[in-house]
């Protein structure tokens, strides 16, 4: 199930990697929000599409957007995997209760207890303006996300 685009995008309270609570209400009227659920911390395509928006992190957080990273591992897992990543933007935990927030954007994957690929592009005002949603094992394209956030 996906949400609709030109509908509010599901509110949530997540911690980081450094155990602050991150709140979607708090960019609210302040910045877009890039939100990219991922499988798991520590994998070869999640690392490698982390990677990629850490090295392209200028048009990914910035003034006027806010890139935040979900998966199901826990906050300590977070916080190791960002830090030998070098991830500069919070990356969230949504462990416990396990994958609620990724059930309430419709990409949470029973059978295996994660995320899907999906990434949501949310307005100043919370509206959803696009969003992308791929299989465990198919990697998204960073330049799809660079026309959404332009098309702003």
């Amino acid at each position: 199930m996906s949400l609709t685009i030109g509908s509010i995008a599901p509110q949530f309270v997540l911690f980081d990697q450094h155990g602050e609570k991150i709140s979607l209400e708090s960019f609210k009227g302040k910045k877009h929000v890039v939100l990219l659920f991922y499988p798991f911390s520590f994998t070869g395509t999640c690392t490698g599409e982390l990677c990629a928006l850490r090295d392209d992190l200028g048009l990914f957080q910035s003034d006027d957007v806010q890139l935040l990273a979900i998966s199901c591992d826990s906050k300590f897992t977070q916080r190791i995997f960002a830090e030998r990543e070098r991830y500069t933007f919070p990356v969230l935990s949504d462990f416990w209760p396990h994958g609620e927030i990724a059930k309430a954007y419709g990409v949470f994957n029973e059978a295996a207890g994660c995320a899907l690929r999906g990434t949501f592009i949310i307005d100043k005002e919370g509206v959803l303006r696009w969003q992308v949603i791929n299989a465990m094992g198919d990697a998204r394209h960073i330049d799809d996300y660079k026309a959404a956030i332009a098309s702003l």
